[in-house]
């Protein structure tokens, strides 16, 4: 559906080369919600723009659709860009228009006729759940309300694909939860392909199946979201998913392990991470069981990843590097991930 190979882009600022792409590789398959994620200045929005030629590479390739969109001349490129909606994060709707007159625009620049705008119209602003404010205008909405009628503008001319730029970054966080259901119905229902940016880890753990993570213009992780944020590689990946699972023990919890006067040299703490159906198994009482050690649990947080559970615990126990090491694999060969912690 989209394929960018080996893309790069280079701005010139005043004489100064700034490097903002540096070889990416994507593909998004049909019926994917694939999420970019990045801190700001990684090239999340100049990837984007690629999609739909706003902007041009200096190299590399884009297809979409299995077309490479760098060889179309200007009508066919017009073309594909109508099988393309684009919603943005500050709505980019038209203060002087009604709702149904903003959400109309696609279709009227496309000359579509006025019986058929209007049924349109109609359908769209009852899917995003705005019936009954199509003679509104925007000053009269709500952040999320106007982010509804974004959508509804974008899915005018029954687009294949979805581009999102920061769909939720202006909206508080149960507007947010809202229309990241709506971006999930969009996706289900229509059978529509969507690529998003942002830099909210809860974004991509609610609706994506898979992700790339950018850092300084390339992708640096990518994969199905279970797969990368299940199991983090880089440091930046790393800190996003700090962000919605916390697994580092609590200071407190830290202060007081101190100030006990047990034998601080054999005491161990481990890292386990259980993904999916290894969430199910009762490891900390196996592991009492068959080590006959006493286990303490300093931290645990459960998490979703598109609708996949995991769990993070970090426990401590007393013990010898033997001891340790029989543990770990034990713990490994039942498919749950394990650190020790130093």
């Amino acid at each position: 559906m989209i394929d960018l190979k080996d893309v790069y882009k280079t701005f010139d600022q005043n004489g100064t080369k700034i490097e903002a792409l540096k070889g990416i590789n994507i593909n998004v398959d049909k019926g994917d919600i694939y999420g970019v994620i990045g801190f700001s200045g990684a090239g999340k929005s100049t990837l984007l723009r690629m999609v739909n030629f706003l902007e041009r590479p200096t190299s590399g390739t884009v297809i979409v659709n299995g077309k490479d969109i760098g060889k179309l001349n200007k009508k066919q490129l017009i073309n594909i860009r109508k099988q393309i909606g684009m919603i943005f994060q500050h709505f980019n709707l038209l203060n002087s228009k009604t709702v149904f007159d903003n959400v109309a625009i696609p279709l009227v620049l496309d000359h579509t006729p006025k019986n058929k705008i209007s049924k349109r119209v109609e359908e769209l602003l009852n899917f995003v759940g705005l019936e009954k404010k199509s003679k509104s205008y925007p000053d009269e909405l709500s952040g999320g309300q106007k982010q509804r009628v974004g959508i509804a503008r974008a899915l005018a001319t029954n687009p294949h694909i979805l581009l999102c730029d920061e769909a939720t970054s202006a909206l508080d966080p149960q507007t947010t939860e809202s229309i990241l259901e709506l971006l999930k119905k969009v996706n289900q229902e229509y059978n529509i392909t969507i690529l998003l940016i942002t830099h909210q880890m809860n974004v991509i753990q609610k609706i994506c199946n898979k992700v790339a993570v950018m850092e300084k213009g390339k992708i640096i992780e990518k994969g199905r979201v279970i797969d990368v944020f299940g199991n983090p590689k880089e440091k930046v990946t790393k800190d996003f998913v700090y962000s919605v699972t916390n697994d580092d023990v609590p200071i407190s919890i830290l202060k007081l392990l101190k100030d006990n006067k047990q034998d601080v040299k054999n005491r161990r703490f481990l890292r386990l991470k259980f993904i999916g159906n290894s969430t199910l198994i009762p490891m900390i009482s196996i592991i009492t069981k068959k080590f006959n050690v006493e286990i303490n649990v300093l931290n645990a947080s459960v998490t979703e990843l598109q609708d996949t559970p995991m769990i993070n615990m970090i426990i401590e126990f007393q013990g010898d590097c033997d001891l340790v090491k029989k543990i770990s694999e034990y713990i490994k060969n039942q498919d749950i991930f394990v650190e020790e912690v130093v």
